[in-house]
C-alpha cells in the first residue's frame, strides 16, 4: 500500500484543490478513455464520523459529498449523473458534486439505486424496515411517486437493466420444500409488466445475473455464506432457454461484472480474480486474492481496465488493473490501524463516450 490512513486526510485536502472531473483534454483523451472511479468512504476521528462519496482519477481524488451516510454510487450510462443512497433514501448528484437532488421519501429503507439506460428512471430496492424483504421500485430521475415493480412478500434483489433498457433481470427468493429459501431469476419490463420466471431449479440458487451480448450470465449453486456455499457460472438466452455452463469444475466461480461491450466476463474463483471472453476461450487470471477476501469489481467503459475493491479482516484496497499489460495501480487503500475507517460496499466507474 502506498500510504496509511494517518496521511490520507492531508492527501485528500491537497487533492481537492486541484482535481476536476471534466472529460480529458484532447491531448490525453487517447490515453485515458475511462472516467473516474467513485466510491464511498468513512472515517471516525475522536468519535466524529466523517466521509461521503469520493472520486479518483489519474492519481487524484475529489470529495463529491460530505455526508458519511452516502453509499452505493451508480453512474448513469452517459456518465453525467450519480445515483446513491443516503440514510434510507435515494439521491442523485453530478460528477463534480453539484446539483444534489433527493428522489425518495417516507419511513422506508431505499438502497442499491441504478439509473436506466435512457436516464429517465432510477430503479432501487425498498424495504419496509430493517430485516424485512425488499421489493424493486422505480422513480423518475427528477423525483416523484415511486412505483412498486414486484409487489408481494418475496425478497427481490440484484436487479440489472438490459443494455437497451427494455427488460430488467432480478433474483426472487422464495420458500422451497423443506423450508429452505431458494433463489431464481426473473425478468420484467421497467413498466412493471411482462414478469417472466427464467429459472426453476428448486435445489440450487441462481444469482449475480448480468446481461451480455448473447443473453444473461449468472452464478448457479448455493449462495449461502460459509463452507456450504459454492457456485459455477452459466449463460442462457434472455428468455431463460439454452442454459449452458461457462465456468465450472474445481473451485467455485462467482460473477463479478460483464464488460460494457457485452463480450467479456469478470469472475471471482478461489483466491483469484479472472476475466474470460464469453465463449470457449480460456480465462486469464488478473490478481491473486488473500484468503477469505471479499471483492467488488467493475469494468471501465472502454473495457480496457477493471477496478476492484479487495477487503480482508485486516485491510481494504481499491486498485485498477490494465487488461492489456496486467499492470496494477492503487487507487485508495486502508490499513486496519489507527482511526476507524471503511470503504462502502459498492464502487462504479464513470462511463465515457
Amino acid at each position: 500500500m502506498s500510504f496509511r490512513f494517518s496521511s490520507l486526510r492531508t492527501i485528500l485536502l491537497a487533492a481537492f484543490a486541484v482535481l476536476a472531473l471534466a472529460l480529458p483534454t484532447a491531448a490525453s483523451a487517447a490515453a485515458h478513455r475511462a472516467g473516474a472511479v467513485v466510491f464511498s468512504q468513512t472515517s471516525t476521528v475522536e468519535g466524529v464520523e466523517e466521509g461521503g462519496l469520493f472520486a479518483v482519477r489519474d492519481g487524484h481524488r475529489n470529495q463529491l459529498t460530505e455526508n458519511p451516510a452516502d453509499t452505493e454510487p451508480s453512474f448513469a450510462p452517459d456518465g453525467r449523473t450519480i445515483a446513491f443512497a443516503r440514510e434510507g433514501h435515494i439521491y442523485t448528484v453530478r460528477p463534480d458534486g453539484s446539483g444534489e437532488r433527493r428522489l425518495t421519501n417516507g419511513a422506508v429503507l431505499d438502497s442499491r439505486p441504478q439509473i436506466s439506460p435512457n436516464g429517465r428512471i432510477v430503479m432501487f430496492e425498498r424495504r419496509p424496515a430493517e430485516g424485512q424483504p425488499a421489493n424493486l421500485y422505480t422513480v423518475s430521475a427528477t423525483g416523484g411517486p415511486a412505483k412498486d415493480l414486484t409487489p408481494g412478500p418475496e425478497e427481490t434483489s440484484e436487479a440489472r437493466f438490459a443494455p437497451d433498457g427494455k427488460t430488467i433481470v432480478f433474483v426472487r427468493t422464495t420458500e422451497a420444500s423443506g423450508g429452505r429459501e431458494n433463489a431464481d431469476l426473473y425478468s420484467i419490463r421497467p413498466s412493471g409488466t411482462g414478469i417472466t420466471r427464467l429459472t426453476t431449479t428448486g435445489r440450487v440458487d441462481e444469482f449475480d445475473p448480468r446481461y451480455f451480448a448473447g443473453g444473461i450470465v449468472f452464478s448457479r449453486g448455493n449462495q449461502s455464506e460459509g463452507p456450504a456455499g459454492y457456485a459455477d457460472v452459466y449463460t442462457m438466452k434472455k428468455n431463460g432457454t439454452k442454459v449452458k455452463p461457462l465456468v465450472e469444475g474445481v473451485g467455485s466461480a462467482y460473477v463479478e461484472d460483464v464488460s460494457p461491450q457485452g463480450h467479456t466476463l469478470m469472475f471471482r474463483r478461489d483466491r483469484g480474480l479472472w476475466v474470460k471472453q464469453i465463449g470457449p476461450k480460456r480465462a486469464k487470471k488478473l490478481v491473486e486474492l488473500p484468503d477469505s477476501a471479499q471483492t467488488n469489481s467493475v469494468f471501465s467503459s472502454d473495457g480496457a481496465s477493471v477496478a476492484t475493491m479487495i477487503e480482508t479482516h485486516e485491510s481494504q484496497q481499491l486498485i485498477s488493473i490494465n487488461l492489456a499489460n496486467g499492470r496494477h495501480s492503487e487507487l485508495a487503500g486502508i490499513w486496519g490501524e489507527g482511526e476507524k475507517q471503511a470503504f462502502g460496499p459498492v464502487i462504479d466507474w464513470q462511463p465515457v463516450r
